[in-house]
């Protein structure tokens, strides 16, 4: 490894991800030592710095070449969430099914896959995924309270939905996803008073949230 890439990787694990890209595209690929390792931490760098679209370039370079399977699986997930954030949920239900082909499965992997399952549309398939996680991990919060909400948004089964989020917001007091999510189970439920009461906890903990501020709305009308 040159002495330009190990400045590099030492720059990006020291979080200063701007120093460490112009680092890396400094090298001239004849002198790096692997030009997977280097397409790998440019495309980390670009993702840090949510340069989205130059970072998928180079990540999918590495999953379609790499033969280190740890890095393809770090690199699946990571074009996962990008395709996530960007509104491609097809595609990042695409590479976190690879994921479970392969024979990766995580509750961090079906959490994620129950996401964009619901963003599609598909409330079946994303409670078999929060299930999924669950069985893995009993206690996972991420998963307690993707499914209370799916459960209590789609109307199927509310207790079993505040029973989850409880869970979730008993691991987790203060996050405010968590709060919304029971926030909004309370008002499915049509008790108001406890709706509004997590709605406004929920909004005080992370007041640029949409999601969040649109159900405050929602809740402090007693609309649907």
């Amino acid at each position: 490894m040159t002495d330009a890439m190990k400045d590099g990787i030492r720059l990006y694990r020291n979080g200063t991800y701007g120093d460490a890209l112009a680092s890396f595209l400094g090298i001239p690929a004849g002198e790096a030592s692997s030009s997977l390792d280097l397409a790998y931490y440019i495309g980390l760098c670009y993702a840090r710095l949510e340069r989205y679209d130059d970072s998928l370039v180079y990540l999918e370079q590495v999953v379609t070449a790499d033969t280190d399977l740890a890095r393809v699986y770090q690199c699946r997930m990571v074009l996962s969430v990008i395709y996530s954030i960007t509104g491609r949920t097809r595609l990042a239900a695409f590479e976190l099914g690879k994921l479970i082909e392969a024979g990766y499965e995580s509750a961090q992997v079906f959490c994620s896959l129950a996401y964009v399952s619901y963003e599609n549309g598909s409330v079946d398939d994303a409670v078999d995924c929060y299930d999924r996680a669950l069985a893995l991990e009993s206690g996972n919060p991420t998963a307690l309270n993707g499914l209370g909400y799916v459960l209590a948004d789609s109307g199927r089964d509310l207790t079993r939905a505040l029973t989850m989020c409880r869970k979730a917001l008993d691991a987790q007091p203060d996050n405010a996803a968590y709060l919304d999510s029971i926030a909004w189970v309370y008002h499915k439920l049509g008790l108001g008073t406890e709706a509004r009461t997590y709605a406004r906890r929920a909004r005080e903990r992370d007041p640029d949230n949409e999601v969040i501020a649109r159900h405050c709305e929602i809740v402090a009308d007693g609309g649907i």
